[in-house]
């Protein structure tokens, strides 16, 4: 039977920018005069970008960009907050369930995700910039889960289940409740940045740090972010039988092997992904 495997390099999406270099994937949203807002169909080409890069075999690290000087303003107020207000509850379903499909399949594309994040990234942007594995901002970030000031619950598109593990209970529970913008000092100090950047310098920092990542052991990689997804719903008896398994995995790849014999060699060790 075939593999099942695919090449995004080609792929040229209608509604986002997406570029495939050096086997980092590159994402933008791509509407910089408004400050990047999402619509039905950037929702859904991003859901399906993610899916599909579960069998690229030429993308091992991906950077969600900021474009025109900002991340995301959120689901655009015309074009999805205003046809939403006409819906019944069976389409609206349909809509939160799609939206749900994109943080799925962020969390389960199998790639490292590192969110670059300046200006704004507020409502649907802060929940990807969240579901990212790395976050990456500037001084002049602001990050809000605004959906409160909109008349809607905090808990949207898993940011109850998600946000509390970044940051902890409390801190989310303000920023839920109240909508209000997180600085991008505030987000550094509760883990929720990795780094600040400079605007000049953010996205190349980026790119450096997945392609670090990308150097890596790419499989183990793939396990590691499946671990740290599964875990927080296991006790540590399951995690640590979970991780067991998971390394002995890990040891039967030629990445393993190659490390041992790097270190005798007191070589570097070049990882293929195998």
């Amino acid at each position: 039977m075939a593999l099942t495997t695919t090449t995004m390099s080609g792929m040229t999406p209608q509604h986002v920018l997406f570029d495939v270099a050096d086997r980092i994937a590159t994402i933008r949203l791509d509407r910089p005069e408004r400050k990047n807002p999402l619509t039905f169909e950037s929702y859904a080409e991003l859901r399906d970008l993610f899916r599909t890069m579960v069998y690229a075999e030429d993308v091992d690290a991906v950077v969600i960009a900021s474009n025109g000087g900002n991340f995301s303003s959120g689901g655009d107020v015309h074009e999805i907050i205003g046809p939403l207000v006409g819906m019944d509850m069976k389409d609206l379903l349909g809509f939160t369930r799609m939206t749900g499909d994109l943080v799925k399949a962020m969390l389960g594309c199998g790639r490292p995700i590192i969110a670059a994040v300046d200006g704004v990234a507020v409502g649907a942007g802060a929940i990807m910039a969240m579901s990212a594995d790395l976050r990456l901002a500037t001084p002049e970030a602001k990050c809000a889960f605004l959906f409160t000031r909109v008349g809607l619950a905090g808990c949207d598109m898993g940011a109850c289940a998600i946000l509390p593990r970044i940051i902890g209970q409390g801190r989310a529970a303000e920023l839920l409740y109240t909508g209000r913008s997180m600085s991008a000092e505030e987000g550094a100090a509760w883990g929720f940045w990795n780094a600040l950047h400079p605007a000049e310098s953010l996205e190349a920092e980026a790119q450096a740090l997945a392609r670090r990542i990308a150097a890596g052991p790419t499989f183990a990689n793939g396990i590691t972010k499946t671990q740290l997804s599964h875990e927080w719903n296991m006790t540590p008896e399951q995690a640590i039988e979970a991780e067991a398994q998971a390394q002995a995995i890990c040891m039967q790849t030629r990445d393993f092997e190659r490390a041992y014999r790097a270190f005798v060699a007191k070589e570097r060790p070049v990882f293929h992904g195998n």
